[in-house]
């Protein structure tokens, strides 16, 4: 029976394993493209399934889809294994697919207020002015009861404070027209990006990703990522509010035998890229705290120095693939690399990252009281599940067998800032109590019976604003040039 308190991941001289009691304390997996980081991540995801712990992971290349299909026994699997003193047993896992866009797995939703204004903000690539007034949207639909669960209830919201700017000014400071017009294009580009299917109900309940099969084993909750990354901030920023929504209402757990959930951020560089300080303190105190919940965030990326130094050190399981050194910014990243790990008196370091071949890595979990071991060369496991992606048929078999297919399919559009906005323009172009009625523009505006206005009756009642305000501006001028004298004609 395999040991239910660790995790093999990898040989060297000894067997290397990972301590199930410190798999919150966080980890890194890194190295350069095609050393080995994807196998690394499945070795580690179905040690972690096989021992009752879930795991949430972004599938970026459709790699990790194989792990809801038994391992093929391939001659370099069968070699690894040999080579590691193990036999190699094909397996299969209990796979969740998720897929923002709904294509390739259950859809996965957040409301616009549980985004909130900061990750919204770096989800548009707002500058701090813009951020601002999206922060006073944001205490508007506070303050008066308007529901935020999509994009266009934001849109609703941002529109009327623009047609209310002169009044905002005095309780909220400056909101222009052009700053909120800024905004709105921004959303415009985000909805053509597919953002807009993120935003909306059902959204996301975290128990789902939370699942235990009937075998004992965590699900695999696995996220198709190859579409969202053409859309990096609107990846990592989904990842970032998953990873707070966990803190924030996952309860304090403290010490634990083993984590409650396993999240594995793969291009983690995206997650730091650009980010303005607040959101790095926010990503910092995130991963300092979360463990204390049961959560652990382990990151992949080529490169340390993708990751800032105050997170590098709340990292302390470490695999490290090879580097190579051909530039000076990547000699930089190999020495950096090297001076993070305990250092091994029969290792230099710096120049096993440039030697390692695939399947290698330098491999430091902690072990004892938390202490990271010394660095160690090592060989990884081969994994049990296929390697590498699935046909589309296969996904849908999956996809079938789900125990959470039909719960989030279907969108629900509620009553929200859209239609409450609505509702207040069509009270007010209604007529005073015992005032007669408009006749034919009561007709068109609903005002008479009390009704909602419709998307149309909003339409025309904003253009014939607009010819009402150009007609009376025409008239004034014919007036003042009765009065004051016109120019002649030519």
């Amino acid at each position: 029976m395999e040991d239910q308190t660790r995790i093999f991941v990898a040989k060297s001289s000894k067997p290397e394993y990972l301590d199930l009691a410190f798999g919150n304390r966080h980890g890194l997996i890194t190295g350069a493209t095609g050393t080995g980081k994807t196998v690394t991540l499945q070795v580690l995801a179905e040690g972690f399934s096989a021992r009752g712990v879930p795991v949430f992971a972004a599938d970026v290349k459709g790699d990790l889809a194989g792990l809801s299909q038994p391992g093929r026994g391939e001659d370099f699997l069968l070699k690894r294994a040999a080579d590691v003193g193990i036999a190699y047993r094909p397996d299969e896992f209990p796979v969740q697919f998720w897929d923002v866009f709904g294509e390739q797995g259950a859809p996965i939703r957040a409301t616009i207020t549980d985004l909130g204004p900061l990750l919204l903000s770096r989800m548009l690539q707002l500058n701090d002015v813009q951020a601002g007034v999206l922060n006073v949207a944001f205490r508007l639909a506070d303050e008066q009861g308007l529901l935020l669960l999509d994009l266009k209830d934001l849109r609703a919201l941002l529109a009327d404070m623009a047609e209310r700017a002169a009044d905002l000014v005095k309780t909220y400071g400056n909101v222009s027209k052009a700053t909120v017009g800024t905004i709105q294009r921004q959303l415009l580009v985000l909805e053509q990006q597919g953002g807009g299917k993120f935003f909306g109900e059902p959204a996301l309940d975290l128990a789902d990703i939370g699942r235990i099969d009937r075998e004992g084993r965590g699900t695999i909750n696995i996220l198709a990522a190859d579409k969202l990354m053409m859309a990096p901030q609107l990846y990592a920023t989904f990842l970032l509010w998953l990873m707070s929504e966990l803190f924030e209402q996952l309860p304090e757990v403290g010490d634990v035998d083993k984590p409650r959930l396993v999240f594995f951020f793969d291009e983690a560089h995206l997650l730091f890229a650009d980010a303005p300080p607040a959101l790095l303190q926010k990503i910092e105190q995130v991963v300092r705290l979360i463990r204390s919940k049961g959560i652990g965030i382990y990151f992949i990326t080529q490169n340390p120095l993708d990751v800032p130094d105050t997170v590098l050190g709340q990292l302390g399981n470490r695999v490290q693939h090879a580097l190579r050194a051909y530039t000076p910014r990547d000699q930089k990243a190999v020495k950096a690399a090297a001076d993070t790990f305990r250092p091994n008196p029969g290792i230099d370091t710096a120049r096993a990252i440039s030697e390692l071949g695939k399947g290698e890595a330098l491999v430091s979990f902690l072990e004892g009281n938390g202490v990271p071991a010394m660095v160690q060369r090592a060989l990884v496991l081969p994994p049990s599940a296929r390697v590498g992606t699935i046909t589309p048929a296969e996904r849908q078999t999956v996809m079938q067998a789900s125990p959470l297919r039909g719960k989030y399919e279907q969108a629900i559009d509620r009553d929200s800032a859209f239609e409450m906005l609505q509702r207040r323009v069509a009270q007010d172009a209604a007529p005073a109590p015992g005032q007669k009625g408009g006749g034919i523009l009561d007709t068109i505006f609903g005002s008479g019976s009390g009704g909602r206005m419709t998307t149309t009756q909003a339409v025309i009642r904003s253009v014939s604003r607009t010819i009402a305000t150009t007609a009376g501006r025409e008239i004034t001028q014919a007036i003042l040039r009765g009065i004051l004298g016109g120019r002649s004609r030519g």
